[in-house]
């Protein structure tokens, strides 16, 4: 649903919605800049570059080239070197939101919270059936 809202860039009202998430002058500013990071890793030698490279040699930020990646406007099974930090850890990878080790790591605390709510259900399954002594058990 499209919606009048702040372009974050310069301030101007415009109508946001699923394509587009700044106004029109800065969308137009902003694919010029995609422009000069695809003609630059587009070439043969600068494919292997990194994050880093593309950065100095182009003058985009770095928050820019990232949301090219994000949105698949920069496809990066062509560019090897080329990455996004982890959205827990900060580290780069090629796909994903999280790298292996976070979600490994993720994955270890559910199965210890399902391990801990597993217990819970026994004990609360234990505690509804009560314990009968006979007075002849005692001593």
């Amino acid at each position: 649903m499209a919606e009048l809202e702040n372009c974050p860039y310069c301030d101007k009202v415009f109508v946001k919605n699923q394509f587009r998430d700044i106004c029109n002058d800065c969308w137009k500013e902003e694919e010029l800049k995609y422009e000069t990071v695809y003609q630059y890793i587009r070439k043969r030698e600068n494919r292997t570059a990194t994050m880093e490279q593309v950065v100095n040699a182009t003058g985009i930020e770095e928050t820019l080239i990232l949301k090219f990646i994000r949105t698949g406007k920069l496809k990066l099974a062509q560019f090897p070197n080329l990455g996004y930090p982890c959205d827990k850890c900060g580290a780069y990878i090629r796909e994903g939101k999280i790298c292996p080790k976070c979600a490994k790591e993720l994955r270890k605390d559910i199965n210890v919270l399902q391990a801990e709510e597993e217990r819970k259900k026994q004990m609360a399954e234990r505690d509804k059936h009560g314990t009968y002594f006979s007075i002849h058990d005692r001593k």
